[in-house]
């Protein structure tokens, strides 16, 4: 187990959403330069015969400063762990050429990873899943998404199109969350440095792992409670009641109007968080009843060359395992 942190985390990964309240320094507009970029990588890609996904980052090519990608991974590892490039004139560009986009600032972010079984690079985040059925995940739905870490160093969100109504983001410091518990609440702070099965979607069996870990002078947290409740449930090891009260606590404080940061995002906006840094959510929304005017977003999950070493007791999962060929 890594050595629990007793003192407060100082810096901007420990911000609160009303303390930025007026504060758009985490927004990017890209320059039509940028664009123009963008749009002759695209080409360039399509030039080669080359099409989403079977092509590499020296297929797409970017100049290092273009989108100041460098720049925006220090600020996603060793900043507020979050941002927002606004202004891709999405309604422009075809299918084909959005997925060649999106996927292309993938490559010269990182390592783009598998999101499902079937080995999606790109996860359509649209109403477009059966509620009633077990199996559907709630991105697939039109309901309020709670707030989770997704399995991959950075999590990207493309808008394509917003809802009629609804489908705001929500982000959430884990520093904060911290820093809340250790200074009113510290009598539970231990228990989130323990193990916990969570039920992973790329694991067969719930494994363990904490909520909280300190390692190397960074905080990492892992955590949705419904992957945490129904990880104890299949390996028939009841939550305690102690433990319930500090989930209860967790969800407590992150709920807090003064600690979420709320946005709408526009068509065209890229957003991408850390997911051992900020905690993401969605609320629920109405769509136009017209598939190609609902709401609908593309997710990236990207294994960044920058990422924190994590710590023995603490996995890192950067999406789903590959299928084994069979010969």
């Amino acid at each position: 187990m890594s050595l629990m942190m007793k003192s407060p985390i100082l810096g901007p990964a420990a911000w609160r959403g009303a303390q930025l309240k007026g504060d758009t320094s985490w927004m990017h507009l890209l320059t039509d330069a940028a664009i123009a970029q963008l749009e002759a990588a695209v080409a360039h890609v399509k030039s080669k015969g080359l099409s989403f996904p079977h092509f590499l980052k020296d297929d797409f090519p970017l100049a290092d400063n273009v989108l100041d990608l460098k720049q925006h991974s220090v600020e996603l590892e060793n900043g507020r762990g979050f941002l927002v490039l606004r202004g891709l004139p999405v309604d422009r560009y075809s299918e084909e050429d959005i997925h060649i986009m999106y996927y292309g600032i993938g490559l010269h972010m990182g390592i783009p990873v598998r999101q499902n079984p079937r080995g999606d690079l790109l996860g359509l985040v649209m109403n477009v899943g059966d509620a009633t059925q077990k199996t559907t995940r709630v991105y697939e739905t039109n309901l309020y998404l709670p707030y989770h870490s997704d399995p991959s160093d950075v999590v990207g969100l493309l808008c394509i199109r917003k809802a009629k109504q609804g489908g705001l983001s929500s982000l959430v410091s884990v520093a904060a969350i911290y820093n809340e518990i250790l200074k009113n609440h510290p009598e539970y702070l231990g228990l989130y440095y323990r193990t916990w099965y969570f039920s992973h979607l790329c694991e067969d069996l719930p494994s363990l792992s904490p909520i909280f870990s300190h390692h190397q002078g960074k905080l990492s947290c892992r955590y949705l409670r419904q992957y945490i409740e129904l990880g104890h449930e299949v390996r028939h090891l009841p939550l305690s009641k102690v433990e319930i009260e500090a989930l209860d606590l967790f969800d407590e404080i992150m709920h807090r109007q003064e600690f979420r940061l709320c946005m709408m995002l526009e068509p065209g906006d890229l957003q991408f968080a850390n997911n051992y840094a900020v905690l993401h959510s969605r609320n629920e929304f109405e769509d136009h009843g017209v598939h190609e005017r609902n709401r609908k977003m593309l997710r990236l999950w990207v294994k960044m060359p920058n990422a924190r070493e994590l710590a023995p007791e603490f996995p890192g999962r950067n999406g789903f395992p590959a299928l084994l060929k069979t010969p």
